[in-house]
């Protein structure tokens, strides 16, 4: 049976539920022996309010090339592509970050693409919400809502999060309305799932299910330890595998949102893969959890700072990381210019490195104004070269051949290393271009025309 990754927004289709009969029993008592009886009651009476139902609708707008055949019996005016427009609805949820300011945080792929976001409170007051931003890589999104008597969950330090702490779901599944469930952190640092470009999950078994994206995982104090936003679901239900965005990758990214509109990723400038088991062995290394450093890019953080090939960093700001996809998450959602302490491995040595993270340059909005058939394709500047992170399914991008994980090295005879480079010599171009493309250690050029 092939597994199945599940974003949790549901759309607003009505649920087929069924009656079960209920066996008559005498109530249950709240204490024993004079002693009250454990309930989660009290810290969601206080943490509840702060979790909300986020309904959107909007139209999706697709784009199709028209074929060649029939653009022939058309003649010259006939259209090149055939734009189809089809209304949506969906349902998720959110959490209430700032009750003065009224902002909330939810998925990116909850909202993105509507045009109207209502939310709906605990008290049953409904009201219209504002996009303030959003991060696709990271599937963020900041919305602001104007009402009064909000209640702001609680945060907690995610970092300090451990498997086997118990871990209580706040959502709005199949849009049933809020709804509590409760398990434990089954594993940290969950990556490489295909989810979201940076992954960096806590794994829970709580149960979650379609609705709850943009919900919250909270701890028994009704403290904020993740997002939710993603489940294993091979059947399209839940199983017990449910996935949360940390806490502390969500404020990073919030507070970047509010200081500068967007996220400004921060970037080291190393490529590299996890240290397993024969690299520790190969370089006599107990530890098997790291980030081994292929390769630094030149003119980067990184250079600048002093790392090197061959360092394996095993910590980033004191706190241990397991992968090269968790070392990635964490420095590309602290921001440009954050100072952050690396702790490496190097010829069996530890050592601290300092590094002032560099800028991300990314081009995803406007991948289809510097060229036609770019469109639709996630451009930023990669170790070696313009790296393509992401091409959207039926896009001129993707109809042009280009693919994700492709590097784009030169453009017809001229070589490039960075996005500036890349698009300062596009915009010089006239007509057809050849970009020069690596792919899987192979060469070869693709030709936009």
């Amino acid at each position: 049976m092939k597994t199945k990754l599940s974003l949790l927004s549901a759309t607003l289709l009505t649920a087929s539920l069924t009656m079960m009969p209920v066996a008559s029993h005498a109530a249950i008592p709240m204490s024993v022996d004079g002693q009250t009886l454990p309930s989660l009651a009290p810290m969601l009476e206080r943490t509840t309010p702060a979790v909300v139902s986020v309904a959107v609708s909007g139209t999706q707008v697709s784009k199709q090339q028209v074929p060649d055949v029939f653009r022939y019996f058309f003649g010259p005016n006939a259209p090149q592509e055939q734009v189809k427009e089809r209304p949506f609805r969906g349902l998720g949820s959110g959490v209430i970050i700032d009750a003065e300011k009224g902002y909330i945080v939810t998925n990116n792929h909850v909202i993105n693409g509507a045009d109207d976001i209502q939310i709906g409170l605990s008290d049953g007051r409904e009201v219209e919400a504002k996009l303030i931003g959003a991060d696709k890589e990271s599937d963020i999104a900041l919305l602001q809502i104007e009402a009064k008597n909000l209640t702001a969950i609680k945060q907690t330090d995610s970092d300090e999060v451990r498997v086997g702490d118990f871990a209580v779901a706040i959502g709005n599944p199949f849009g049933l309305g809020q709804t509590v469930t409760s398990g434990i952190v089954s594993a940290l640092g969950r990556s490489g799932l295909g989810i979201e470009m940076l992954e960096n999950f806590i794994q829970t078994d709580a149960s979650i299910n379609s609705g709850n994206s943009g919900g919250a995982l909270v701890n028994l104090n009704g403290e904020l330890m993740g997002i939710n936003t993603a489940i294993v679901a091979p059947n399209g239900g839940n199983v017990g595998i449910g996935f949360a965005i940390p806490a502390n990758m969500v404020n990073s990214l919030v507070s970047q949102i509010i200081e500068h509109g967007e996220v400004r990723r921060g970037v080291l400038g190393v490529a590299g893969r996890d240290l397993d088991k024969e690299l520790a062995k190969a370089f006599g290394l107990e530890t098997q959890h790291g980030a081994f450093v292929n390769e630094v890019v030149p003119d980067s953080a990184a250079a600048k700072a002093g790392i090197k090939a061959g360092d394996i960093i095993i910590s980033v700001n004191g706190r241990k990381i397991k992968s090269f996809q968790e070392l990635r998450a964490k420095v590309a959602t602290m921001g440009a210019g954050v100072k952050v302490d690396f702790g490496i491995i190097r010829d069996g040595d530890n050592k601290n490195i300092k590094a002032t993270l560099g800028k991300a340059e990314s081009v995803e909005a406007a991948a289809g104004a510097l060229h036609p058939m770019l469109q639709g394709a996630t451009l930023q500047t990669g170790s070696k070269g313009v790296e393509i992170t992401d091409v959207a399914q039926g896009s001129p991008a993707a109809m042009s051949g280009l693919q994700k994980g492709d590097f784009i090295v030169g453009i017809n005879r001229t070589p490039i290393k960075d996005l500036k480079a890349f698009k300062g010599l596009l915009e010089k171009q006239q007509g057809s271009v050849a970009l020069k493309i690596l792919r899987d250690n192979n060469l070869s050029y693709l030709i936009l025309r």
